[in-house]
């Protein structure tokens, strides 16, 4: 049988075709975790990663919805689900992660220095820090947002256009915090405030009309308080969330690139899609089979 005649009748299977047929000689095609892992570089983090048997990730612990200790002890957050993520596909066992506590300022010196093999821990892409470390494909789309109180009078975004100097917005105090919120308010106050604690208590004490603050932290704070805290419809300044890990390692990164965008627009979404709806409050898009979205 000619070359093309053998193709033709391949195709002719399909997948349900496939299956039955079992493919004759497909045990010989498979591999196990390590010796595909052989086929990468020598010195890649892969291939030192499998052989460990575990993951190594960088991470935090306090704060959510990202990364947190829940009522159990348990590390939790959207953060820690993208290391389990991670180690699933690694080792097709989400325990099988070792998550190493560090200070934010320490997520670049631990991956270059090789610590950790990843950190995951809401760290905001840029150019300056892609020249030091390698980033994954994005897996949120954080922003600035505004959060209110339910029972206040003026509590949307509408309500506090038409106040103009007379909205009141706190937020947390940093270079260019004032002009972040007159780019949605221009007329309105600001009071910038030394910690995020006490952005939300002059909104709780009603010291102003809304807060500034991460649209995660209102998704969060809203789907667990809504009795206390309002999502006043506002959303500006997206910026990307990504894993860090060491440059130099083209294996490692389309690994965990590939990884992450099978569980958020793949065949495996469950760990992605519960933890949306958990941390977020909110049910993850559709994905619709067809044109490719990711």
């Amino acid at each position: 049988m000619t070359s093309n005649t053998e193709r033709r009748d391949f195709l002719k299977l399909g997948a349900a075709g496939l299956a039955v047929a079992g493919l004759a000689g497909g045990a010989a095609l498979s591999l196990s975790a390590q010796e595909a892992a052989a086929q990468s570089a020598s010195d890649s983090r892969l291939r030192e990663v499998l052989n460990r048997g575990k993951l190594l990730c960088g991470t935090g612990s306090t704060n959510a919805p990202w990364h947190f200790e829940n009522d159990a002890g348990e590390l939790v957050g959207m953060d820690i689900t993208m290391g389990r993520i991670l180690a699933k596909a690694l080792f097709d066992d989400a325990q099988a992660v070792e998550f190493v506590l560090e200070d934010p300022a320490q997520r670049i010196p631990n991956v270059t220095t090789g610590k950790v093999d990843i950190a995951i821990q809401f760290m905001t892409m840029s150019g300056q820090r892609a020249q030091l470390v390698n980033f994954s494909r994005p897996y949120y789309v954080e922003g600035v947002a505004l959060i209110s109180s339910p029972k206040a009078d003026n509590k949307t975004f509408a309500d506090f256009e038409k106040l103009g100097s007379g909205a009141r917005v706190s937020i947390l105090q940093n270079v260019g915090a004032e002009e972040a919120v007159h780019e949605v308010l221009p007329e309105a106050t600001v009071m910038q405030l030394d910690t995020q604690a006490n952005v939300l208590q002059a909104l709780d004490s009603r010291r102003v009309d809304a807060a500034a603050v991460d649209l995660s932290t209102v998704r969060w704070l809203v789907a667990r308080n809504p009795d206390r805290y309002f999502d006043a419809g506002k959303q500006w300044r997206s910026m990307l969330y990504g894993a860090a890990m060491r440059q130099g390692d083209l294996d490692w990164l389309n690994f965990v690139n590939t990884a992450f965008s099978i569980a958020m627009f793949g065949h495996e979404t469950a760990l992605y899609d519960e933890a949306f709806k958990t941390y977020f409050g909110l049910e993850p898009p559709v994905r619709t089979p067809g044109f490719p979205t990711i």
